[in-house]
């Protein structure tokens, strides 16, 4: 095979053909990790936000007017 005008034998290939696929596999872990990430501060926020919910819900009230 020959790329860029030089000639690549058996090693050299399975060398570029593993650069490549272990580039991929990179590329989509790091894109599970951002989705993952993005997920958790999402979950996270309704977290607190359902437990300020109930905390507001349950504290007295102060005042005539609540």
């Amino acid at each position: 095979m020959t790329l860029f005008g030089q000639t690549l034998d058996g090693q050299q290939l399975f060398g570029i053909v593993s650069l490549v696929s272990v580039l991929a596999l990179w590329l989509v872990v790091l894109g599970r990790e951002r989705n993952y990430a993005r997920w958790f501060r999402q979950w996270e926020a309704d977290r607190k936000a359902r437990r300020d919910a109930e905390i507001a819900q349950h504290e007295p009230k102060r005042g005539p007017w609540g």
